[in-house]
């Protein structure tokens, strides 16, 4: 392959498809819309697991560079009643296999990794069409257009190169986050942040849910989950944070107030997330010269697993691009034959707890989730 393989997205996975391509000699380019690395937050915290997601920081040689940015102490769980009440709650003594990161350290050191200007930023691809015999042109918001021989969607839930390959559109879950973040939480706000603990809280409940993660520096990252239709929420301005954080927490009337002060007491936020999701088991025909990874090709609602998956998902084309410099067609159909599989199914309840727990996950945690129909 002589000509640059593009990607769409720098996210996770294109950039670590980038990372191991650029790791075998092979030409890369990758376009992003945002205008710099620094153009917005990227996120909270990710639990890379030792089955997918380490699998892939392994594929592109920056185990060592991961493991300087995990953050100790963060695999520690608790599960709590609506009450506040801890019905189970484990340690991080250092064994567990899903360490903890912020998902912009990763980012950075995958970035770090890359050659000079593989990225270029600013960049946002605006229609794409096939030119015949595996090439396509991409248009940007600027109304530059490029042409290239291998094309990878790597660019999340609302692809612009999902359409060359299928005609499904995410969907609505029925569920949304409303995210919050309370800083220097063990000072600011001690009550909160020992009732979430050392690492990561759960507190379920039928249709509502407070989920909570202790990010670096003392901050506390909180997912506040509403099982409603999305036109409930069109009421709430949430530009108006104390309004919006007044309406949140009325449905949580009844709740311990150490849990809805990560509503009430937020000092960022509310930010409304709707959750969407492509057909479980999204697949597609054999399209020439173009491909897709993570969310572009199976988006879920959050389930621990998307951003593990997209990292697998570029490591696997990657190796396999590698494998076959002189046969394109027989890499991607490799890569998507054991990608469909590998992303057609979401994790139950209880492989996620044994995951989780190891052995036999505690009978009072798993009775809660099935009872209310939730999942950490």
């Amino acid at each position: 392959m002589n000509n640059p393989v593009t990607i769409i997205g720098a996210g996770l996975g294109g950039l670590v498809l980038a990372r191991v391509l650029s790791g075998h000699g092979m030409p890369v380019e990758v376009y992003e819309a945002e205008a710099t690395a620094a153009a917005r937050s990227q996120g909270g915290m990710l639990d890379i697991h030792d089955y997918n997601g380490q699998l892939a920081i392994e594929a592109a040689g920056l185990t060592d560079e991961f493991r300087r940015i995990v953050l100790a102490g963060r695999q520690a769980m608790r599960f709590l009643g609506t009450d506040g009440t801890v019905l189970f709650e484990k340690g991080d003594d250092g064994s567990g296999g899903r360490p903890e990161v912020q998902r912009g350290d990763l980012r950075r050191i995958l970035l770090d990794s890359l050659p000079t200007g593989a990225v270029r930023w600013g960049a946002k691809a605006r229609t794409v069409r096939g030119l015949g015999h595996g090439r396509h042109a991409v248009t940007f918001a600027d109304g530059s257009t490029m042409e290239t021989e291998l094309l990878v969607g790597a660019d999340g839930a609302w692809s612009r190169i999902r359409p060359l390959l299928s005609d499904a559109v995410p969907e609505y879950t029925g569920e949304s986050y409303v995210e919050t973040y309370l800083y220097d939480a063990t000072t600011r706000h001690p009550r909160v942040a020992k009732m979430v603990g050392e690492g990561s809280m759960y507190a379920p409940s039928a249709t509502e849910g407070i989920v909570a993660h202790r990010e670096s520096g003392g901050t506390l990252h909180a997912y506040i989950s509403l099982t409603r239709p999305l036109d409930w929420f069109d009421d709430i301005d949430f530009t108006d944070r104390a309004t919006a954080a007044a309406r949140v927490v009325q449905e949580f009337q009844g709740w311990a107030p150490e849990l809805t002060a990560l509503i009430t007491d937020a000092d960022g936020g509310p930010v409304l997330r709707p959750l969407h999701a492509l057909p479980l088991g999204h697949r597609w025909d054999r399209v020439p010269g173009v491909t897709l990874l993570g969310d572009a090709a199976h988006l879920v609602a959050p389930n621990g697993e998307g951003a593990n998956l997209a990292m697998l998902d570029g490591a696997e084309l990657g190796k396999a691009l590698a494998a076959r410099p002189g046969d394109i067609e027989a890499a991607i159909a490799e890569y998507e034959q054991a990608m469909f599989p590998r992303t057609a199914e979401v994790p139950q309840d209880e492989e996620l707890m044994a995951s989780i727990f190891g052995g036999t996950p505690p009978d009072s945690v798993l009775a809660l989730l099935a009872e209310e129909g939730e999942r950490p």
